[in-house]
């Protein structure tokens, strides 16, 4: 009796020990974590360039509607992450980016594959898929193939894009017996939710990979370089593994709803997990507006402008202001050359708001106006201040 008590005593002592030990691990691994974490510089990669996957998975990197908003659940979910991609990854599709380019060896024009992106299927109505995607997957593109979720490859027409926004909208015609995936809602999400993100990382090869993460930030706005100029971005922050070819793809809840278009990264060197996504409650508004117009209608002003520092010193040896815009390029046709605005002006403020580049003024307009208002706008001409009146038309084409 007394041996068999021994030996009991002896298991739980080692048993006790392993948990002391698993213990002792984790409070290592925890103090690692924090001491480690405060040394990353996540305001310098903020600030950093922003990479929108516009490469994305090239040939190199290769080895009706469901448009209504539907509020997020508050209960807790009991769909697994199996039970989620099941429902939804037949609605990612693959999206190729097909360009014209002239052949070395001839002085024929060939098509080539310039990059593959994803998409997500939206809406499907009796005779056609709607797809959305990012402008930068499908920007430049003379032809656009679509690979869908049992390996056929249909073409794609464009509906319309938006290069300020990074949002197109495709649309394959024909019928097909996909279940689009429902818009949540992005303004519901919080920091800490698991989100996972569904897409073709370094192209058709890996299709429909899943990622899991969580919602690192809601809010954040970025600063992107896009075809158009710069632009502010708010976006949705998550550490689900979003690589090149995943731009255009689905950000999802745990209730299998769309919440974001993932369509960026931080790609400073050494640093993970900071992916970025548009909420879909702007992306909605886009949709509509890309399926009504072809494009997303902004107020227009008529002048192309360039920044100070962009401008040869020459052009501004008679300027002895600090700031402002000068306009490159005029649309004659525009309000802007009626009220009087010339090449070589510079606009230093827009109703009364100082103009310090050339963004300040697009985002001013683009954000404070709306087709049909007046503004006022003062400008130097010959060292001389003067001030011209305004009526913004559209950019519709």
């Amino acid at each position: 009796m007394e041996q068999e008590e021994t030996k009991f005593k002896e298991k739980e002592k080692k048993r006790s020990k392993g948990i002391l030990t698993a213990l002792s691990a984790g409070v290592l691994g925890s103090a690692l974590t924090l001491t480690i974490a405060p040394q990353l510089d996540v305001f310098e990669s903020e600030s950093g360039v922003v990479d929108r996957q516009t490469e994305v998975a090239t040939n190199e990197e290769k080895a009706n509607s469901a448009v209504s908003v539907q509020p997020l659940s508050t209960s807790n979910t009991t769909n697994s992450v199996a039970d989620i991609v099941e429902q939804t990854s037949e609605a990612i599709v693959g999206v190729v980016n097909i360009t014209e380019q002239s052949s070395p060896f001839s002085r024929s024009i060939e098509e080539m594959e310039n990059g593959t992106g994803s998409g997500v299927i939206y809406k499907v109505t009796d005779d056609a898929a709607y797809i959305v995607t990012n402008h930068h997957v499908i920007e430049g593109a003379s032809e656009i193939q679509v690979s869908l979720y049992d390996g056929k490859v249909e073409n794609a027409k464009l509906v319309g894009t938006d290069a300020l926004t990074d949002i197109a909208v495709l649309k394959m015609e024909g019928s097909y017996d996909v279940t689009p995936i429902p818009f949540g809602d992005s303004d519901g999400l919080r920091a800490g939710e698991q989100v996972i993100a569904i897409g073709n990382p370094l192209g058709l090869d890996l299709s429909r990979t899943v990622t899991q993460g969580i919602v690192s930030a809601t809010n954040r706005t970025i600063t992107s370089s896009t075809t158009a100029g710069e632009w502010e971005v708010e976006v949705i922050q998550t550490d689900a593994a979003i690589n090149p070819g995943n731009s255009g793809g689905a950000l999802i809840n745990t209730s299998g709803q769309l919440v974001g278009i993932n369509s960026m990264k931080i790609a400073n060197a050494g640093v993970e997990g900071l992916g970025f996504a548009i909420p879909i409650n702007d992306v909605k508004g886009l949709v509509e507006e890309l399926e009504k117009n072809g494009q997303v209608l902004r107020p227009y002003l008529g002048v192309g402008l360039a920044s100070l520092t962009e401008i040869h010193p020459f052009y501004l040896q008679n300027y002895e202001g600090e700031y402002g815009a000068m306009v490159v390029s005029i649309d004659e046709n525009s309000q802007a050359y009626e009220s009087g605005l010339r090449v070589e002006d510079i606009i230093v403020s827009i109703d009364g708001n100082k103009i310090e580049e050339s963004d300040d003024l697009r985002k001013y307009l683009y954000t404070e106006t709306a087709i049909g208002d007046t503004v006022t706008i003062q400008y130097y001409r010959d060292n001389q201040l003067k001030t011209t009146k305004v009526t913004l038309a559209s950019n519709e084409n």
